[in-house]
């Protein structure tokens, strides 16, 4: 059984800094004394890394501070890459601050036309800006997140001071790393994310959206310095085991038409031919339409391939005047076909994980030449079945079942290969993307 894997979301309502990343994950409950451990593997000093809580808009958060030395030097981005490469830090430590690093280098470079590792990093070449990605991923690693997810990143408007002098908010390079993220702007005159903040969730964030589905453990507020006047300047992270991910199902298309005026034998005939004509299930249910009318809805569910070609026969066979259709997902046990022999009559076997059942329409033949009752063959069927498999219940106990691999796209030996006597509760899908139709 595989790990469990831990997963952190950054919602970034109010933008997203180094800073507030940081100070999110210590707040979260990464050990600061671990950190600064882990930063000065770097071999840099000159610097120092505190935190405070502090009050943004009435909700606590983790303000951490990178106090340096006043240094002019400007650092190239080979410069920076060579020195969190030749660090002696964890793995996945380096390989983050280096994606952070790599993804900084070419949106400046893209930006100033050069280069990724000839660009000078005026704004994050700073100590302060090397200990906050260093020091964020080595958060991620003290908590053992293992995949990073991210909201929408919110951005203010106007204009900021940098080292070139007055530029856009957000700035150029935010522009830059944040493309194919969603991003909006908010009229908030603050640079709310920052190049560094970009970096960390373009080269973190294994995906982008809403609140993944976990188990949460911890939740952390890192705080920005401006205070905000209709929001609290924080960066939220949630941490927690992630749930386990539902693989895709076999997307099929649900057919239905709705009919007041057919007999019971027009329907049951038209199932019939339904499955005949490649649907993989098809079933009645009834129902009450407007001013009280009883009434039936016919379903079938087909490959998309064959949705048109089932859908006329759905529409023809009950002189419906509408069609609806709504894509689905099914997760089809795994089967297998067997056979067996009863008082000289072959009667297939479906085999699936704990269930063993005689086909329907061999045994009604059986029955009838035997003159026998239904119930004595199907009974007789399957225990012949198991003698001849002792530890035949358990054959696909192994498999992943429902919720794992999906049986084969067609996996009927012959078109009838349903058991139209019994429900067909297992192969009725989860609604998952419904389409628009005509209304039946």
């Amino acid at each position: 059984m595989s790990e469990p894997t831990t997963v952190a979301w950054f919602h970034c309502f109010a933008g997203i800094a180094g800073d507030m990343t940081l100070g999110a994950l210590v707040d979260a409950g990464a050990d600061l004394d671990e950190v600064r451990s882990i930063c000065e593997r770097l071999g840099v000093g000159g610097w120092v890394l505190e935190a405070e809580t502090v009050l943004r808009n009435g909700l606590g958060g983790t303000k951490v501070h990178v106090r340096i030395e006043d240094s002019s030097v400007v650092r190239t981005a080979g410069h920076i890459m060579a020195l969190v490469g030749d660090a002696p830090l964890p793995d996945r430590v380096r390989q983050r601050a280096l994606a952070a690093f790599d993804a900084l280098a070419i949106a400046e470079g893209r930006l100033h036309r050069r280069p990724p590792e000839q660009v000078h990093f005026h704004e994050v070449g700073g100590i302060d800006a090397l200990i906050d990605i260093v020091g964020s991923c080595a958060a991620l690693e003290v908590l053992g997140v293992d995949r990073v997810e991210v909201s929408p990143v919110a951005t203010g408007r106007g204009v900021v001071r940098a080292a070139h002098g007055i530029i856009p908010n957000p700035a150029p390079a935010t522009v830059e790393l944040l493309r194919d993220a969603p991003v909006y702007g908010i009229d908030v005159p603050v640079e709310l994310t920052t190049p560094t903040g970009a970096a960390l969730a373009a080269s973190l964030a294994s995906a982008w959206g809403p609140m993944p589905s976990m188990t949460v453990s911890t939740v952390g507020f890192g705080a920005g310095d401006a205070e905000l006047d209709h929001r609290p300047n924080l960066l939220q992270v949630v941490i927690g085991t992630a749930a386990d991910a539902r693989p895709d199902g076999q997307r099929l298309v649900q057919l239905e038409v709705n009919v007041d005026d057919a007999t019971g034998e027009v329907l049951a005939h038209t199932v019939a031919a339904a499955i005949d004509a490649g649907a993989h299930d098809a079933w009645v249910t009834p129902i009450l339409m407007k001013k009280g009318r009883p009434a039936h809805t016919l379903h079938a569910l087909v490959d998309p391939s064959l949705a048109a070609q089932v859908g006329r026969v759905l529409t023809e066979g009950t002189g419906s005047f509408g069609l609806r259709a709504v894509t689905v997902e099914r997760w089809a046990s795994p089967r297998q076909l067997d056979e067996v022999d009863v008082d000289g009559v072959a009667i297939r076997i479906k085999v699936g994980p704990g269930r063993v059942k005689a086909e329907y329409d061999d045994a009604v033949v059986a029955a009838r030449r035997l003159g026998r009752p239904l119930r004595s063959v199907l009974a007789d069927a399957e225990e012949s079945w198991r003698r001849t498999h002792p530890d035949g219940d358990g054959a696909l106990a192994d498999s992943t079942g429902p919720m794992g691999t999906v049986a084969p796209l067609h996996d009927h030996v012959h078109p009838h290969d349903h058991d139209h006597s019994h429900s067909h509760d297992h192969d009725h899908p989860h609604p998952h993307d419904p389409s628009d139709g005509n209304a039946g």
